[in-house]
Order: structure tokens, then C-alpha cells, then sequence
């Protein structure tokens, strides 16, 4: 959805809020919105409205929540950063993983918060990242620099055939991890069935994983989706 844009000033923060729980998202709203330097321009409940938005009002700042349907947080940011290079993207999380922070920096994130450090650190998180600094929560800045240190040395599996997924790929993964059929994947995403299909093939090839129940274990494993996703099989 997309909200009425007050008369702004050359100091307001123009911010984008993405988040699948309207109940969140308010509170985000009424957090912000006390701040007279922060305007919020628009509200998403997908990562695919996300991007949408994004691509419309072009914040200055965009604040999503990782696990959202139908297009992961971590691929709305690649997608974002990629063709609304001018947003910066500040990740929410309840998941307390390095290889998150890992990726949605690879992506062009400029920061994460989990969410339980959300209501304190927020503020000064948009602002910071407005000036072009990273901002991450303090126990995930102290892991990620020996994380990035030993993925120098050594390089887990499982992300190197991550990152051997196309986009389109990884939006076809989360759609079958979440129990979307081929039919209904085609009509999310625009596509002929066999398109679809073919591009099953080839991420079933990629990761070397070649049913459902799998590639949705992988796919709440890599954090595509939220491990309360349900699935039902196509």
C-alpha cells in the first residue's frame, strides 16, 4: 500500500516500511512518524511489493523484514540495490544468523537490526545509513568480522550454491518452498508454465536437490522463508 506523502524538506529521511505483520508495522509507523526529520512514503506486506514501491517512490531508506512472502527479504534487497542503487536498505530480523548478515551484505544491505533491538536502535540506525555508514546490531558487527575473516580461508558449501542462483531462480525456490504450483508460480511471476519448469530444472540441478520436501528444508535452512512457512507439495 502507499501513503500519502506529506510536504517535505530537504532534511527529511523519506522511508519505506516492509514488513508482512500490519501490527508491526504500525508500531514502526508510530515510532517514525513522531521524528520530524523521517517521512514514511509507503507500507509493503511482500518482499514483491517491496521492490515495487521501492522502484515507485524511490526512499531514501528501506526498512524490511527478512522473512516476508513471496519474495524473501534478502532477495528484495539484491533486487532493490540493484535497480534503486540510490535506496539504502536496513534489514530487520528475528534471526540471529551470520550467514544472513553475510549474504544481505554480499545483497547491498547497509545494516540489520534484529527486531528485539529494533525500538532502541532504529532511529539512529535509518540516520546512519542515510549518511552512507553500515549500522548492525552490536553482537552481529562483533561476529562479522571473524565471519569475514574465514570465509577469506575457507568457503561453506551451501553458500557457494546459494550464490550460484540466478534471481529469478531463487524467487521460483521461496515460491515452491512456500507450496505455490507451477500454474500458480507462473501467474506470481508472469511466466509460461514451461518457463517455470524449466527454471525448477535448473535450481534442482544447481543445489543438486531434486524433490519438494527438500528444496523446502533448504530453503527454510538458507532462510528463505520462515521455518512456520507452511508447504504443500506441487
Amino acid at each position: 500500500m502507499t501513503s500519502k506523502k506529506p510536504d517535505t524538506t530537504a532534511q527529511q529521511i523519506s522511508v519505506l516500511l516492509a514488513d508482512d505483520h500490519t501490527i508491526v508495522r504500525q508500531g514502526f509507523r508510530a515510532l517514525l512518524e513522531a521524528e520530524q526529520d523521517i517521512v514514511i512514503v509507503g507500507e509493503a506486506a511482500t518482499g514483491r511489493q517491496a521492490v515495487q514501491l521501492a522502484r515507485k517512490l524511490r526512499p531514501n531508506v528501506a526498512v524490511i523484514d527478512i522473512a516476508m512472502p513471496l519474495l524473501n527479504g534478502l532477495e528484495a534487497t539484491r533486487q532493490i540495490t540493484r535497480e534503486v542503487p540510490s535506496t539504502k536498505v536496513l534489514i530487520l530480523s528475528s534471526y540471529d544468523d551470520d550467514e544472513y548478515v553475510h549474504q544481505l551484505g554480499e545483497a547491498g544491505a547497509s545494516g540489520y537490526l534484529l527486531k528485539e533491538a529494533a525500538v532502541t536502535n532504529l532511529l539512529s540506525a535509518i540516520r546512519e545509513v542515510m549518511k552512507g555508514r553500515a549500522c548492525f546490531s552490536t553482537d552481529i558487527s562483533k561476529r562479522l568480522l571473524d565471519h569475514y575473516r574465514d570465509t577469506v580461508l575457507k568457503r561453506a558449501p551451501d553458500q557457494a550454491r546459494t550464490a550460484k542462483l540466478s534471481c529469478r531462480e531463487a524467487e521460483v525456490l521461496q515460491l515452491i518452498a512456500e507450496g505455490k504450483a507451477s500454474k500458480q508460480i507462473a501467474a506470481e511471476l508472469n511466466l509460461s508454465r514451461k518457463t517455470v519448469e524449466n527454471h525448477r530444472q535448473r535450481l534442482m540441478k544447481k543445489l543438486d536437490i531434486h524433490d519438494i520436501a527438500n528444496l523446502t528444508r533448504y530453503a527454510i535452512a538458507k532462510g528463505v522463508i520462515a521455518s512456520h512457512t507452511p508447504a504443500i507439495a506441487s
